[in-house]
């Protein structure tokens, strides 16, 4: 089976309003019926959504947006579930089943949580279940906060290792200068994987003179973050006809971010960057042979455990000539993998009680060492 590619797609305020106070149920609409279609063709898809905080202000008939941080907490707290109302509500029409994720950057700096957070987009992707991301405002204080959407949503797109994140805003892309003042700005078609974000900011100017109302300095900043995990970027303005359609069929729309590196490379520094533990497990022959064919790890071909390790943690997995093979995320602790080996994945929850995953060690989280 050919494996699906990923999108992950921004959608800030003004995109979902226009503009405007509210919430735009037509555009709202449109763009449901955009994702629809690109998870129908094939594609996997993941949204990051802004807009509570506006639909809060909508369902309690508009007060004045407070800058005191409780207020806005409270104003997330009551927009989340509205806006979700309507985003389940929109995407019925098209039959597909969506579901709330709320993170944090705790949540992605905290390899247990982290490793929760994985494992919980990829149940719902390979269930056909579209994720609605946004940061956790209502409980969320300024040391664990992503601070924007487009700051997570890069780091979501790193997470599930996407192919493709789009950051959907109210101008065509990236300019060398405000289009509204400068009649010589003109559009950034393609940013090289050579060139860094600093020079593109500072060819395109300050970001307060005009490059996007929605921040067009945190969105370059974003892509940057996501095109060094070997993903693609776009930004583009989010009232294109069918713009989500034409990016998911290769259309080049807006500003592209080209990849500063593959997603392999990246994993793999990320990975080892984060062993620590120094655990190994020992796989027979079968499962050796598995992994060089790109499958998981499971518990039926390890036969041995050695050192400790935590759930989370990074460790090697060595052949019966104990050579390592590769290294990666186990999804269980050292204690657990001894009572699990050699034994077949639908046992697991019998012998723990619980259950983290089939796998001891998932694919998307592992790289075959050469």
């Amino acid at each position: 089976m050919a494996v699906k590619q990923r999108l992950v797609v921004k959608l800030g305020t003004s995109t979902l309003t226009g503009g405007s106070r509210n919430i735009s149920a037509p555009r709202l609409v449109d763009l449901v019926r955009q994702v629809s279609q690109v998870h129908d063709s094939g594609w996997e898809v993941i949204l990051v959504s802004s807009g509570a905080i506006a639909a809060g202000r909508e369902v309690l008939d508009f007060p004045e947006l407070p800058r005191h941080i409780p207020k806005k907490q409270m104003l997330a707290a009551v927009g989340q579930p509205a806006l979700m109302a309507r985003y389940a509500d929109y995407f019925s029409i098209y039959n597909q089943r969506v579901a709330q994720v709320l993170l944090t950057r705790a949540d992605l700096t905290d390899r247990r949580r982290y490793l929760n957070a994985r494992n919980t987009f990829q149940a719902l992707l390979t269930n056909g279940v579209i994720p609605i991301v946004n940061e956790n405002d209502t409980l969320a204080t300024e040391e664990i906060r992503f601070g924007d959407n487009d700051n997570l949503s890069a780091h979501v797109a790193g997470l599930v290792e996407a192919d493709i994140l789009v950051l959907l805003t109210d101008q065509e892309g990236l300019y060398t200068g405000d289009p509204r003042t400068d009649p010589q700005a003109r559009l950034i078609r393609e940013v090289q994987a050579e060139e860094s974000a600093e020079n593109v900011e500072a060819g395109a100017g300050d970001s307060q003179s005009g490059l996007g109302t929605g921040g067009m300095a945190t969105k370059v900043h974003a892509a940057d973050i996501a095109r060094k995990s070997g993903i693609q970027v776009f930004i583009a303005r989010g009232d294109q006809p069918d713009v989500l359609l034409r990016i998911a069929g290769g259309e080049h729309v807006g500003t592209r971010f080209m990849p500063v590196d593959n997603r392999l490379e990246s994993r793999k520094r990320f990975l080892l960057a984060g062993e620590r533990s120094g655990g190994c497990v020992v796989v027979d022959g079968g499962a050796a042979r598995a992994l060089v064919r790109g499958s998981s790890l499971l518990a039926v071909g390890v036969t041995g455990v050695e050192g400790d390790f935590d759930r989370g943690d990074t460790i090697r997995v060595l052949n019966s000539d104990k050579k390592t093979l590769a290294i990666g995320q186990s999804n269980y602790s050292s204690k657990e993998v001894e009572l699990l080996r050699g034994r077949k994945s639908n046992e697991i929850d019998a012998l723990l009680g619980y259950s983290f995953g089939e796998e001891v060690i998932h694919r998307n989280a592992m790289v075959l060492v050469r």
